[in-house]
């Protein structure tokens, strides 16, 4: 093979390699995500099983099942933290929520497994959801601005949100 042709066949493969990996990281472990929502001593984790019309009703905002029986999540007082995985495109995002009084307080990817649309992890999109609330179908309070080439992350994280709202909503009637 000639050195041009070999040169040739080697930078194609290059400028046509996906780039899978690029997008795809943990940006920031639970652990620190709960440190960061309950000032340095989070509470010990609770359950919600996921029955009756909770059940249903993740169902609906989800658009499938939730693939688990139960979920965990951490209260204290008027604020409460998700962690929760939905899948963008083929692989899951995992988002720490916070909620106080009902409302969202902070949203945070914490691992990314995409091979694009990461840009839901910064802070430009996920400011848009502070102080977000459900109307009564459920639905987020304010308009979400997509992002172009993140679409299904985008949908992805506005779930979450809307689910961990939902589930702040079932836990604080079940306790109160």
């Amino acid at each position: 093979m000639r050195s041009e042709t070999w040169i040739g066949a080697v930078l194609a493969l290059v400028l046509l390699a996906p780039t899978v990996s690029w997008a795809r990281g943990t940006y920031l472990e639970p652990e620190r995500f709960l440190a960061d929502v309950f000032d340095g001593a989070p509470p010990p984790p609770r359950v919600l099983f996921l029955r009756g019309t909770v059940k249903q009703t993740v169902r609906e905002i989800l658009g499938h099942r939730y693939p688990r029986l139960r979920v965990r999540y951490w209260l204290r007082g008027p604020r409460s933290a998700w962690i929760l995985d939905e899948i963008g495109k083929e692989r899951p995002i995992t988002v720490g929520i916070g909620i106080e009084g009902g409302r969202v307080e902070r949203v945070r990817v914490l691992v990314f497994r995409e091979s694009r649309g990461d840009e839901v992890r910064h802070r430009f999109f996920t400011a848009q959801f502070d102080g977000a609330g459900l109307d009564t179908a459920q639905r987020l309070d304010r308009h979400i601005d997509n992002i172009a080439g993140a679409t299904l992350s985008v949908r992805a994280v506005k779930k979450l949100v809307r689910l961990a709202l939902y589930l702040d909503r079932a836990v604080r009637r079940e306790d109160g």
